[in-house]
């Protein structure tokens, strides 16, 4: 079988996959940079483009109950929340969240985490009509987070959501004017049914990677790898900032199991997600085995 395609965000989070890919050399998988986030994994799953990604929880999760056939989850990576920062341009007159009500929101690609976040944040904010359904805002999809950038600062958008630490290094271009962190762990493992079905082989073989990723998983979340080795390489592959990367390390944590979801989760998830006007439950209500997440066994 050839090596497993494995699509990840190039951020501090994807660290575990890097060192593992670094000591695999191809020989079982290979890495695939989606810099556009989840939104282009999804776009690339469903294209054949990767077998696998690592992506973000509630972006997966939504495109799969808003139709999408191209994947089901797998497995779980991150458990602690994402912190998106809410960003906006040096110059703009806006400096809260409670600002940007009814503003543009640049996104990413439609699906996005961008987009998802920005339609939780407008209902954490009470940003509903009447009838409690969540304001609908324009968009502006920018694909890049260097357009995401620009858009705030030329105007064509008024805000974007993106994470806190990959954002930090360009605040002489933008700024932030608040977080909103998820109210589910942040980062999931989804497998494109093409592959699942592929071979019969094919269930085994990803159960094989969860399990190397699960074992560089845990090293690097281990107190000793923390001290030192973590922020390391964290600096040398993503040019942070020691203290970034130890403000980082001191708020995140990963699955000790990667392989399954915790059904619970994922329903919670998904009220959460329906609740912000993202997806809407089915007449019968939201079935997650089989449908949503499918067992390697």
């Amino acid at each position: 079988m050839a090596p497993i395609r494995v699509g990840y965000v190039p951020e501090h989070f994807s660290s575990p996959l890097l060192q593992l890919a670094a000591i695999d050399g191809g020989k079982t998988f290979t890495v695939v940079p989606c810099p556009a986030g989840t939104g282009e994994m999804i776009a690339r799953l469903t294209a054949n483009e990767i077998d696998v990604s690592i992506a973000l929880t509630e972006s997966l999760i939504a495109g799969i109950v808003k139709g999408s056939k191209a994947y089901k989850m797998i497995g779980s990576y991150v458990k602690t929340p994402l912190n998106w920062a809410v960003i906006t341009g040096l110059d703009t007159k806006f400096n809260s969240i409670q600002d940007l009500r009814g503003q543009k929101a640049g996104i990413s690609r439609i699906g996005s985490g961008s987009q998802v976040m920005a339609k939780v944040m407008a209902d954490q904010q009470g940003w509903v009509s009447a009838a409690g359904q969540v304001e609908e805002a324009e968009v502006e999809i920018c694909e890049t987070f260097k357009r995401l950038r620009e858009s705030v600062n030329d105007g064509s958008s008024a805000y974007f959501m993106w994470e806190w630490y990959t954002t930090k290094p360009y605040l002489n271009e933008v700024r932030f004017i608040g977080s909103v962190p998820t109210p589910w762990p942040s980062w999931a493992i989804a497998a494109s049914t093409s592959f699942l079905s592929s071979s019969p082989d094919a269930k085994a073989t990803l159960r094989t990677f969860l399990s190397s990723l699960e074992a560089k998983v845990v090293e690097f979340d281990s107190p000793e790898k923390r001290e030192k080795d973590d922020v390391d390489f964290v600096m040398k592959e993503f040019g942070y900032p020691e203290e970034d990367v130890k403000a980082w390390l001191g708020t995140v944590g990963y699955f000790s199991k990667l392989e399954g979801m915790d059904e619970e989760m994922v329903r919670k998830t998904l009220a959460t997600l329906e609740k912000a006007g993202v997806v809407k439950a089915p007449a019968g209500g939201w079935v997650v085995e089989g449908e949503i997440v499918v067992s390697l066994d």
